[in-house]
């Protein structure tokens, strides 16, 4: 029996189609295993189910002896030493089609709270001294008929498209690869460079994989080019934005708001964006709702299965 260890207290509902056949290992009376933990179990294991937040480097591979796969529970591997996995000769997998809808609809949602100011009206509206009701002031921007830039233009950014365009918006994209003329044609989409991406979106949104060449695609040179009026949404990873320069960037005015659900070092956050009342902030939480989470549980586990049994397909990755 292959045995599964499991970094995070996964409900067990999406585990069920592992029961019979898997010995499972997983968290009991707290919500993860420490990195030292991981480290003492693994061992004696043939697969690891790391979340997201779990970086799988070469100390861990190198003390899994017995470890075949790593199924990671989260669509971005970044996480996880995958050049090293693939030396050693170990699968590694994803799970990107439970995480499609979810991450577009939060990033949809984060496009129109930081545009209409939803989390800033929400805040001051609690507090003593209050918000302004009058006509012009503290006025957030509109959506219909803007142009939505898609940096990424993938599983994830074409869900976002389809959102978008049902809104009124233009859409524009940068991607590794031009899209098939027909993709293109189903979001009125256009093609551009990232320069001019940059340039003449008034909503950008971050959607592409993190890799080594896409660390700080987005710095100080990026936010110098954007409208003033820019808004800026990040539901990728946090190490492909400089925080620092988009810090800078919303400080001086240089952009009119950014919405975040990823960190550079999540889960710390850069104690003067939490200042800023042009930004509006999510715990990384693009997934996070119980179906959707039981439902990437379900394509994790069946990844397993799929390896060892062939009775599923597998996203692999390496």
């Amino acid at each position: 029996m292959k045995r599964v260890l499991i970094t995070y207290r996964l409900k067990p509902e999406g585990l069920t189609v592992l029961n019979d056949k898997y010995e499972l290992t997983l968290p009991k009376d707290r919500s993860f295993f420490s990195r030292e933990e991981v480290l003492e179990l693994i061992p004696e294991y043939d697969v690891l189910v790391p979340n997201f937040s779990f970086f799988t480097d070469k100390e861990i591979m190198d003390r899994g002896v017995n470890l075949e796969l790593i199924s990671n529970f989260g669509v971005g591997f970044n996480n996880i030493d995958v050049d090293y996995a693939t030396r050693k000769g170990i699968v590694v997998t994803n799970i990107p089609k439970t995480t499609r809808e979810p991450t577009a609809e939060f990033a949809f949602a984060l496009l129109l709270g930081a545009a209409r100011r939803i989390g800033y009206y929400d805040r001051k509206i609690r507090t003593p001294q209050g918000v302004s009701w009058g006509t012009y002031t503290d006025a957030g921007l509109p959506v219909f008929g803007k142009t939505l830039g898609i940096i990424g233009m993938g599983r994830i950014g074409q869900s976002l498209a389809r959102r978008a365009v049902a809104s009124g918006m233009n859409i524009i994209y940068n991607n590794r690869n031009r899209l098939a003329e027909d993709i293109e044609k189903q979001y009125s989409a256009r093609f551009v460079s990232k320069d001019e991406l940059l340039k003449t979106a008034d909503f950008i949104s971050l959607n592409a994989p993190s890799t080594p060449e896409t660390y700080h695609m987005i710095g100080e040179k990026e936010f110098n080019m954007m409208k003033q009026t820019a808004v800026f949404i990040n539901t990728a990873r946090g190490d492909m934005v400089d925080e620092k320069a988009m810090l800078k960037a919303l400080k001086e005015n240089r952009i009119w708001a950014a919405a975040l659900d990823v960190f550079e070092n999540e889960p710390h956050i850069l104690p003067e964006l939490l200042e800023l009342d042009n930004v509006l902030l999510a715990p990384h939480a693009g997934t996070k709702t119980l179906e959707d989470r039981i439902a990437m549980s379900v394509e994790m586990a069946q990844n397993i299965v799929g390896f060892y049994e062939g009775t599923y397909p597998i996203s692999r990755v390496n």
